[in-house]
Order: C-alpha cells, then sequence, then structure tokens
C-alpha cells in the first residue's frame, strides 16, 4: 500500500503476536493491490496475464465493491483509468476493516488501526478515554486544526497536501481537483467512510453537501481558499483538549 501502518491495542495484556496479525494481513493486502509491484495480482490482471473471473475472492469482492461504490456516488468513484485498474480508493478503507475485524475476531476490544491517514477506532484508549485524532491544516501539516475525541467508528481523509494530486474527478478527468485540499469524514467504520470521502473529494465543494446527506456520516472540509466546511452534526466529535 506504499504508507505508513500504525496498530495500537490497549487492552491489558494484548500480545506482540496480535499486532503480528495486523501487520502480516497489511503485507499481503500490498502484496496483492498494489500497482506498483509488477507481480501484483492487479498488476497481472493489468496486463492481461489472468482474467477477473479468475481473479482471487478478495480481488472480486474489491471489483464489486467498486462497482457499488460508483454507483452510490453517481459515478464520481471509478477505478478504471485509461485502460488499467487502480483500487487503491477503496482497498485501503477496506484493508483497515478486515484488520480491525481480525482483532476482534481474537477478543480485542480497544485499538487503534491507521494506514495511511485513515483510521479504525474501537472502544478507548490506554487511559480509557475516548480516541482523540488530530486534522491537520492542509497549508502547514506541523499544525492542528481540528481535535475529534470519538470511538466505534472510521475517519478518513482525502486531501493532497501529502500525496499531491493523487485522486481525480471521472466524470471529467482531465481537470485537475483544485478547489479543495483537504476532505474528513466520519463513518460507521473506515471502509465506509474512506470510500465516501474519496468520492466526495472529487466532487470539490459539493462534496461536503453530498456528506452532508447521508446517513451516519459527518465531514469537515478545507478549500483552496483556506476556508472551512463542516456537516451540521460535525462539531459534535470535537474536543479543546490536546491530543494526550
Amino acid at each position: 500500500m506504499g504508507m505508513p501502518v500504525t496498530v495500537e491495542i490497549a487492552d491489558a495484556g494484548a500480545s506482540e503476536e496480535l499486532l503480528n496479525i495486523a501487520f502480516d494481513y497489511f503485507e499481503y493486502v500490498d502484496a496483492t493491490f498494489s500497482t506498483y509491484k509488477p507481480e501484483s495480482e492487479i498488476s497481472r490482471l493489468n496486463r492481461g496475464e489472468i482474467a477477473l473471473a479468475e481473479a482471487s475472492d478478495d480481488m472480486r469482492a474489491i471489483f464489486g465493491l467498486a462497482e457499488q461504490t460508483r454507483q452510490d456516488t453517481g459515478g464520481y468513484f471509478n477505478i478504471s483509468r485509461n485502460g488499467s485498474y487502480d483500487p487503491s480508493g477503496i482497498v485501503k478503507g477496506w484493508a483497515i476493516d478486515q484488520a480491525a475485524e481480525r482483532l476482534r475476531e481474537r477478543g480485542c476490544a480497544n485499538f487503534y488501526v491507521d494506514a495511511g491517514g485513515d483510521i479504525q477506532l474501537a472502544g478507548n484508549n490506554s487511559a480509557g478515554k475516548l480516541w482523540q485524532i488530530g486534522i491537520r491544516n492542509p497549508f502547514n501539516i506541523n499544525e492542528i486544526v481540528k481535535v475529534l475525541a470519538l470511538t466505534d467508528c472510521g475517519v478518513a481523509t482525502s486531501g493532497t497536501s501529502i500525496r499531491g494530486q493523487h485522486i481525480y474527478n471521472p466524470l471529467h478527468p482531465g481537470q485537475p481537483l483544485t478547489e479543495i485540499v483537504s476532505l474528513t469524514v466520519i463513518g460507521p467504520d473506515i471502509y465506509e467512510a474512506d470510500r465516501f470521502a474519496t468520492a466526495a473529494f472529487a466532487m470539490g465543494r459539493a462534496g461536503i453537501l453530498f456528506i452532508e446527506q447521508l446517513d451516519g456520516f459527518e465531514g469537515y472540509q478545507i478549500d483552496a481558499r483556506g476556508q472551512a466546511t463542516a456537516t451540521s452534526g460535525f462539531m459534535r466529535y470535537t474536543t479543546h483538549d490536546a491530543i494526550d
């Protein structure tokens, strides 16, 4: 996946083996879905060496989820571009969600899984409090503009401040996305938050309105002029406390 992964388990007596289970899963995902690895399954599929019908269950599942997301977003999410497939816009949130499920299956109740700034939260932190998540200023990534206190949900941020222009508008693929620079979405889980954050970012300033209309989701958008816009229920997740 080409990005840092952080896993914190706050349960008493959590073992290193549990951490390894999560990290091993992310290594599998990277080996399968990275378009930068010539021997990954997605690269082989893009070269025509295998057909989708012959692909792994996970690959076919991702393609199904991507098509569902394309329909759910009016075409603003699409993994097909220039004759190739890049499912990274949906794989990351899905992989975090799957890693979190593996921890739950082994009895973990309090944990934090972060891949590239997209996060799944469960239970409480090691201090017994809600997890705290900082939203960075896209114009100065060393500055935190909002601190969230929350749990049992996913938090995804799409933007250009870290990775540059890596999201495009599938409906107008030749036009760069310049209206907004950061969009953070809170959702019931990281898979849902991530897929809608990616699509909403591609919508430009209208993206925050799309998030507003989704039940169970909140968002915080910063445009290219530095103006911030939040959905109606977003502020209930914010805190004035410093990040622990």
